[in-house]
């Protein structure tokens, strides 16, 4: 068996307490048509890999015994995109109502960036490569 750390990830599941409106945000904000949809979930195509809106409700199945932590609990992971342009996405973000966290901010390891929140509290970062 080849090892895991060698393979692609194919899909990110992120639980979601108003999946409409979640999905709505991610149709306006990433420019994607859902791939796949039905009562309680969206999956939206990114590049190699897929992200699956799954409404909250269903999460018990899937991580029992574990369990999901609620919103208020904080960003636990954050889901960068590489763009070439972070100054210009922050502009397009901001005309479609989207707040940033932070940024755009020139970091020590040569990247620039700037994060946001979906409506489910999920964190995205957008980041441009400066060398």
């Amino acid at each position: 068996m080849k090892s895991l750390g060698s393979t692609n990830v194919d899909v990110i599941t992120l639980f979601v307490e108003d999946l409409q409106k979640t999905k709505a945000f991610y149709e306006e904000v990433f420019g994607l048509q859902a791939v796949y949809e039905d009562e309680v979930s969206s999956v939206f195509p990114f590049g190699n890999m897929s992200v699956n809106l799954l409404d909250i409700s269903q999460s018990h199945e899937l991580m029992t015994p574990g369990t999901v932590a609620a919103r208020e609990s904080g960003v636990r992971f954050l889901l960068t995109i590489r763009v070439d342009d972070v100054d210009a996405v922050c502009d397009e973000l901001a005309q479609r109502g989207v707040a940033l966290l932070n940024g755009p901010i020139d970091r020590p390891w040569e990247v620039r960036t700037a994060s946001f929140l979906d409506p489910a509290g999920h964190a995205w970062e957008i980041a441009e490569p400066l060398a």
